[in-house]
């Protein structure tokens, strides 16, 4: 493929001595994509960040210029770049048991009755916005067993979504280091996880853990083939990336798929708005359950 680098005039990069130029056009035509691609707002302040994050992949392609790789992730032969791009970009701090106010609520407002409701045949289904790299729909699965050690014989499933295929993978494997299960508790630590093997520093998450979750990619501001409702839905730290409308939309697509008196988790820096404020009903810190079937307008 040929790149043809677009003209640049001396002085113009944002990052003062870098390697490689990143000029206020080429930044703008990344945050442009960004949006586009996964409703992710890039303001200028983040340059650095951007420029830190992405000269590894000017590397790794041997491109001269972030000219080129705007070029490139602009091309008809530029989609797997943009994944990249996309992977390389979006956040994935995530940890077992992150916000554990929320997993408080949902063993002792949440799953009992749905445990019940399981154990007579019953459907129960949670969902995992942005499960990154696998911790928090494990931290729910871990939740579950500990009521009902036998789960997975029963109707009970959890979708773990996200953008980024490498954190997909990584959750499906369901190995961790000594270091990232260090935050669950020791009862289910010892219980759920085992060596990987005699070769490797990590943990292995139990077969029952993993066979409550299925990985599936999801952009939040894409399509969502999902059709039936949820009990639970964790979205966390993860629309603040996203400018208000952005946001209000999401929110306002989650509100039909959640069954009546189903929760909402949310990340500490975020807040339900939109139509979705009128449905929701604060449960707790940053939790919101849907009192009833509400018609939502506007």
């Amino acid at each position: 493929m040929n790149l043809r680098p677009r003209p640049r005039r001396e002085g113009d990069g944002l990052i003062d001595g870098a390697e490689y130029v990143l000029t206020r056009e080429d930044f703008r035509t990344i945050a442009r994509i960004m949006r586009e691609e996964a409703g992710i707002a890039l303001p200028e302040s983040k340059a650095t960040l951007v420029y830190s994050r992405l000269a590894k992949r000017l590397r790794t392609l041997g491109l001269g210029s972030f000219a080129e790789y705007c070029e490139l992730v602009e091309s008809q032969q530029g989609g797997a770049e943009r994944q990249e791009m996309l992977g390389a970009l979006t956040t994935n701090v995530t940890r077992f048991f992150r916000e554990p106010h929320h997993f408080e609520h949902l063993r002792s407002r949440i799953l009992p009755p749905l445990m019940a409701h399981a154990r007579s045949g019953g459907r129960v289904r949670l969902w995992s916005a942005a499960c990154s790299s696998g911790q928090e729909p494990y931290s729910i699965a871990l939740t579950v067993l500990a009521l009902l050690p036998e789960a997975p014989r029963f109707d009970i499933r959890i979708l773990a979504t996200d953008i980024d295929r490498t954190m997909l993978a990584t959750g499906r494997a369901g190995l961790y280091e000594a270091s990232e299960i260090a935050a669950v508790p020791p009862e289910l630590r010892e219980r759920w996880f085992e060596p990987a093997n005699n070769n490797s520093p990590k943990f292995r998450i139990a077969e029952a853990a993993r066979s409550l979750v299925a990985f599936r990619p999801l952009n939040l501001i894409g399509t969502w083939p999902m059709r039936g409702r949820f009990n639970a839905i964790f979205c966390r730290n993860v629309v603040i990336y996203f400018d208000d409308e952005t946001q209000k939309q999401v929110w306002a697509r989650m509100v039909p798929l959640l069954e009546e008196g189903g929760a909402l988790y949310i990340g500490h820096s975020e807040r339900v708005s939109g139509p979705a404020e009128r449905a929701l009903g604060n449960d707790g810190i940053t939790t919101y359950r849907l009192a009833g079937a509400r018609e939502m307008r506007g």
